[in-house]
């Protein structure tokens, strides 16, 4: 009976990682599956199981912990934080003189690349009518940026140099040259965060004496939904925590060989009683290679699984915000979901 049990509770809450397929990938803790089992949702058992673990944090990424949920919660999250993330950047470019050779066109897209450091919480979206597309922006739903520089020969160059950086002056137009106009009151509102590009060394055109760009960029509220400039992380992805159990003593030259099999930090060799004996230190850092299948000796000596309701969550942001203030915006947002979706079912009961 006992051994029942723990078969019922690995397909409950474990993946397997077999050789030649993967177990248990389907969520079957739902009412009435498993005699015994009393899998009804309840709000209390929710909270008391749920939790979220700040493994790591710093300006631009941020690694979390978060336990107790089912996939598809967590899936909802990550595509949250791809897609329905505000954020500011650039959407219509007025091209006033372009001699570069680079097009208009071209320009315009790699301008609306740029990531721009401007909160999006102190800032409306821009309305979407018919009317609204001509008229200009305004101070609450518009930052207006400026590129402005021509290229020239420089005087002090050496007669014999052949170096661009030496003979020519503002021959590489960067994100540092786009500055911030302000309108109306912005310059009040703003004065303590600057509005300009996150980073200083993005390429945007090359130039030669003559050559120049005198542009104006205007920048508006969207999501990641509409198009990709918007997404507020250069990425957001999961992994489930593995699970690395050794079915057998693995000693000697299979214990060298077994850590090898995995990223480094996952198998220690540790010695007892003169012999080198192989021991999971860190399953965490595994990458579910699956690399010691390869080895007849060692196939059947581990088993390598994953927590079903343990996702490993890493966000790296693009700059705009911090990585911790996009997770709380992203929870945000799934609660609005959720709420909308509350309100929806009450209006059909009532009908």
């Amino acid at each position: 009976m006992a051994e029942t049990m723990n078969i019922v509770e690995e397909i409950r809450n474990r993946v397997i990682l077999g050789e030649y397929n993967v177990k248990n990938v389907h969520t079957s803790d739902y009412p009435g599956n498993y005699p015994g089992y009393d899998d009804t949702w309840d709000m209390q058992t929710f909270q008391k199981n749920f939790r979220i673990d700040v493994v790591h944090l710093d300006e631009s990424t941020m690694e979390f912990d978060m336990v107790g949920i089912d996939a598809a919660i967590a899936n909802a999250f990550r595509r949250i934080l791809l897609a329905e993330v505000p954020t500011m950047a650039i959407e219509k470019v007025f091209i006033y003189n372009n001699t570069s050779i680079v097009q208009d066109e071209v320009l315009a897209h790699r301008l609306g690349l740029v990531p721009i450091k401007a909160d999006p919480r102190l800032f409306e979206y821009r309305s979407t009518g018919e009317d609204s597309a001509e008229e200009e922006g305004s101070e609450i739903d518009t930052i207006q940026l400026q590129l402005k520089i021509k290229c020239s020969r420089n005087p002090r160059a050496s007669k014999d140099s052949a170096d661009p950086r030496e003979l020519y002056l503002n021959h590489m137009v960067y994100s540092s040259d786009i500055k911030w106009v302000p309108i109306g009151n912005q310059a009040d509102v703003f004065a303590d965060s600057v509005i300009a590009p996150v980073h200083d060394d993005i390429l945007i055109a090359q130039l030669r004496p003559g050559q120049e760009l005198d542009v104006i960029m205007h920048c508006v509220k969207g999501i990641g939904q509409d198009h990709a400039k918007f997404s507020p992380v250069a990425t957001a992805s999961y992994r489930l925590l593995p699970d690395i159990t050794l079915l057998e003593p693995v000693e000697g030259e299979r214990a060298e060989r077994l850590k090898r099999c995995f990223s480094r930090g996952v198998i220690d060799i540790q010695d007892v009683d003169g012999k080198k004996v192989a021991k999971v230190v860190d399953s965490r850092l595994d990458t579910c290679s699956r690399e010691f299948l390869r080895h007849d000796d060692l196939k059947n000596a581990v088993k390598l699984a994953r927590f079903r309701d343990h996702f490993i969550f890493t966000v790296e942001s693009t700059g705009i915000l911090p990585p911790d203030v996009l997770v709380t915006e992203a929870i945000k947002v799934l609660m609005v979901k959720c709420q909308r979706f509350l309100n929806e079912l009450d209006s059909t009961d009532l009908q």
